[in-house]
């Protein structure tokens, strides 16, 4: 019996850098800033459209803010098959360190959705984390 593995039409890679903002920080007051730049690209068979995110922002208190909403930066961009996205956003956290991870949800030429799967990532400020 063959085995077809349907998923791997709808291929999202999704690389991440994140960059401490110190000007806009104020340590003292707990208030870490931090950018992240997101390149989206499809790597698979079919386009797809993002439709919306969803960001788990946890600090090292353990405090989680959840994030929902509509595209990235006003956008729902369509990728076709070897193109890509890239994007700047930011968040502040009360820690130093902290962590991201989430999901785009997309829907494909072929009106199937699924979700793009954002692994997690550090937010660190320079030389905390080795």
């Amino acid at each position: 019996m063959a085995y077809t593995n349907v998923m791997s039409n709808y291929d999202i890679q999704i690389s991440v850098s994140t960059q401490y903002i110190k000007a806009e920080s104020n340590p003292e007051a707990s208030r870490y800033i931090f950018s992240y730049t997101i390149t989206i690209k499809n790597t698979g068979d079919i386009a797809a459209k993002l439709l919306s995110r969803h960001w788990i922002i946890t600090d090292a208190n353990n405090r989680i803010q959840e994030v929902r909403g509509k595209g990235v930066i006003g956008e729902q961009p369509y990728l076709k098959p070897g193109d890509s996205f890239q994007y700047t956003s930011g968040t502040m956290l009360e820690t130093p360190v902290g962590s991201m991870q989430g999901s785009y949800q997309m829907i494909a030429d072929d009106g199937r959705n699924f979700d793009a799967i954002i692994e997690p990532f550090s937010l660190a400020l320079p030389r905390m984390l080795n």
